[in-house]
């Protein structure tokens, strides 16, 4: 999808030590509205960091994070969980969903957490899991889910509040083969409609399938970038 819009993530110079190690070694990014983007790298590299920082989940030794114009470091904890719930969109590699919650409940609670109303945030998530073709699995809990079943609950947990920016780490790393090609299937076309995604991934097919450019990323510092536009 061709993109020209705001940006709506910007690293500058992001550097994140724990003691003597660089995760995070001077990383400036840019990724504008509607962009799809994969960063690609050797485990270990700082792929994840880089994740957190956006979300507001690390906070960097020095540098700026700016995510749809907010300067991360100048909010406090409170702040950055709010930042989090209202701008932020996270779908996980082991998908993280409530055991105790059916997957009705495991939706509409991101919604909750932000002050929607029940009866809103209950339309809503059912809204969502029929988008996704799991309006029949609502009262099931994640338990008795297939694994791409599960990654879809997740998915439409992380649309929920109608995030700036939709993050996903590993988003097939825990899936077999077909339930990894539903999911990248989604994501696909949530870049077509216009969703800005940032994906962490080992999976070249998983690039090459659902995002535009690519960013290489090795001993913390981006390496190259690489367009993808044509395959998206």
């Amino acid at each position: 999808m061709a993109t020209g819009g705001e940006i709506v993530v910007r690293l500058d110079e992001v550097r994140r030590h724990y003691g003597e190690t660089a995760a995070l070694d001077g990383v400036s990014l840019e990724i504008r509205a509607g962009e799809a983007v994969a960063v690609m790298g050797p485990s270990g590299c700082g792929k994840s960091t880089l994740l957190n920082m956006i979300a507001g989940l690390d906070r960097p030794t020095s540098g700026t994070v700016t995510v749809h114009g907010e300067e991360l470091s100048e909010l406090d904890e409170t702040g950055l969980a709010l930042f989090r719930r209202r701008r932020i969109g996270m779908i996980f590699q082991f998908f993280n969903l409530l055991d105790d919650l059916s997957a009705l409940d495991n939706v509409a609670l991101a919604a909750q957490l932000t002050g929607t109303p029940a009866t809103h945030a209950r339309r809503r998530a059912l809204q969502l899991l029929d988008e996704l073709g799991l309006a029949d699995r609502a009262t099931m809990y994640p338990t008795v889910l297939s694994g791409g079943e599960r990654q879809r609950v997740a998915v439409a947990r992380a649309l929920m509040n109608r995030p700036a920016v939709l993050l996903a780490d590993e988003p097939t790393g825990a899936l077999d083969s077909h339930s990894g090609e539903q999911v990248m299937d989604l994501l696909l076309d949530l870049h077509q409609i216009g969703q800005t995604l940032l994906l962490v991934t080992h999976d070249e097919r998983l690039a090459e399938r659902c995002v535009g450019r690519v960013v290489e990323l090795a001993d913390g510092r981006v390496t190259g970038e690489r367009s993808l536009e044509g395959t998206a």
